[in-house]
């Protein structure tokens, strides 16, 4: 999908190319889908062409939660872990 915006010149500063800020835009827009739990880890890195690595340091620049488990689910899933190599 494309989608065409029409930003005014003078908003820009003058050494950003477009392609640089049609970069910074699909990650920015990742990083607020991520947030809000509208994309998927995985689906925001495809989302903003980027990778896993790339993304997550955007995340912590950003102050942006990325593991969204409190501690009982990260318990629980601990003691199926725990289970399965003992069996």
């Amino acid at each position: 999908m494309q989608i065409i915006l029409d930003i005014p010149d003078h908003v820009l500063p003058p050494q950003q190319d477009s392609k640089t800020l049609a970069q910074q835009l699909k990650l920015y827009t990742a990083l607020l889908l991520f947030q809000s739990g509208k994309l998927s880890r995985g689906a925001a890195c495809e989302f903003a062409d980027v990778d896993i690595y790339t993304f997550l340091a955007a995340c912590k620049q950003h102050r942006i939660e990325t593991l969204d488990a409190d501690i009982d689910e990260i318990e629980a899933e601990l003691m199926r872990f725990k289970q399965l190599r003992a069996a």
